[in-house]
């Protein structure tokens, strides 16, 4: 229910951008891109706990861009609106198993992972250059992006020991946990034009600057917690990365093209100057001087 409702929220974002961007002129310079994959999240503890990255974590949005009018290198800048699963797999307890190892006694760990589920609401402000190929039908870009996110809800899981199939709501506690965070992006991708279409792909990797759980001077220990918290002391630092891989489907707002497109350069002025051999060696000025001049 919780992810109908996220879809139906972006869906409702989408409409409103749409009337806006249809009121525009017809040679408005603008893209609307529904984006839709899957990735991998990871969060880095401060002090390192033992963790494991979570796979197929779903991502969708909705991405708007201007692109510039000026040939070259200037590229598009642009706001995305995306769903992101976030999250991590923290071992929260192990036991050991010993081996004979020659003289030596080997240790074997065998972890216990608790799972922890972030639904999030990422705003990347976003400059993309970009470079056109095969007569504009192809556009490769890189993007660099500042994010602004917001937690909406969280769900955790024991995946297997002593408490495993404990499962539920993750219960949001104002001195303990952030919804707000921000962090930086960076990715590269692809679009194929067909008309007024367009089809790509794209990786982006969000990079965390902001915790998930607020630290220790804040929220020291969990004693007062349920199972949804398995940290003995809140980590000192907890942000969350993503790397995610996106198909997408756009389109353009303009018929004719972007206007960068049909800019004519003009050529550079030592392009156009013929080369004269005598005027730059002066070998004009030299004749000159011996045209009187006796032969001896």
């Amino acid at each position: 229910m919780k992810k109908i409702k996220n879809i139906q929220l972006l869906l409702a974002v989408a409409m409103t951008f749409v009337a806006t961007l249809c009121s525009q002129e017809a040679a408005a310079q603008h893209t609307l891109t529904l984006t839709g994959g899957t990735g991998v999240a990871y969060t880095r503890f401060y002090p390192a706990e033992v963790t494991k990255s979570m796979w197929q974590c779903e991502n969708f949005g909705l991405s708007w861009r201007y692109y510039s009018e000026s040939p070259r290198f200037v590229g598009a800048v642009g706001i995305d609106l995306e769903y992101l699963e976030r999250g991590y797999r923290h071992a929260y307890r192990y036991t050991s198993s010993w081996e004979i190892n020659g003289e030596d006694l080997k240790e074997t760990r065998h972890y216990e992972y608790y799972r922890r589920t972030v639904n999030s609401l990422m705003l990347p402000l976003v400059w993309q250059p970009h470079f056109y190929f095969a007569k504009n039908r192809v556009r490769v870009f890189i993007e660099a992006a500042l994010v602004l996110s917001f937690n909406i809800s969280s769900r955790y899981e024991y995946e297997n020991g002593l408490y495993k199939g404990e499962a539920g709501k993750y219960e949001w506690k104002v001195p303990r946990d952030n919804r707000f965070g921000y962090g930086l992006a960076g990715g590269a991708g692809f679009a194929l034009l067909f008309g007024q279409v367009e089809v790509g792909f794209k990786a982006r990797y969000h990079f965390g600057y902001s915790d998930i759980l607020k630290n220790r001077n804040k929220y020291y220990s969990n004693d007062t917690d349920g199972l949804e918290n398995p940290f003995s002391y809140t980590p000192l630092r907890s942000p969350m990365d993503n790397l995610n891989f996106s198909l997408t489907v756009g389109w353009r707002f303009n018929k004719r093209g972007f206007n960068e497109w049909f800019v004519v350069r003009p050529k550079r002025e030592k392009a156009l100057k013929e080369f004269n051999f005598s005027e730059q060696t002066g070998a004009n000025k030299g004749n000159q001087n011996n045209a009187g001049g006796v032969r001896r």
